[in-house]
């Protein structure tokens, strides 16, 4: 006789132990708590910071048109009987700021991707 059997140990492994934090996360967002305030003070940061580079980056580029057409080789110069400055100023300008609001569009989303994996969503 050798004694009582054991049951062969088994081990108990949580499931989704990272399923835990993110459930906790998104509840403090939804509550309003102070992390929840904190993730989502982060976001809008990065939110406002992406629209003032843009934003920047816009004025920069159009502000620097009045220069450019003050040269007189741009201003004078024409093209198909059309002068530059307006064509640069309809042939660019539009594109340009839908370049740039796609751009913005594409970050942003990014952004809340971001915001969204780290609260669990």
């Amino acid at each position: 006789m050798t004694g009582p059997q054991r049951p062969q140990r088994e081990r108990v492994v949580l499931a989704q132990r990272r399923g835990a934090r993110q459930v906790r996360t998104r509840t403090e967002v939804v509550e309003q708590t102070d992390l929840g305030a904190a993730l989502i003070g982060g976001l809008i940061r990065a939110q406002l910071g992406l629209a003032l580079r843009l934003g920047l980056i816009v004025i920069a580029g159009f502000g620097a048109l009045p220069v450019l057409f003050g040269i007189d080789a741009v201003a004078a110069a024409t093209v198909l009987g059309v002068r530059l400055p307006w064509l640069i100023l309809g042939l660019f300008a539009f594109p340009a700021l839908y370049a740039v609001g796609r751009l913005y569009v594409r970050l942003a989303q990014r952004n809340e991707d971001d915001f969204l994996e780290l609260a669990g969503d």
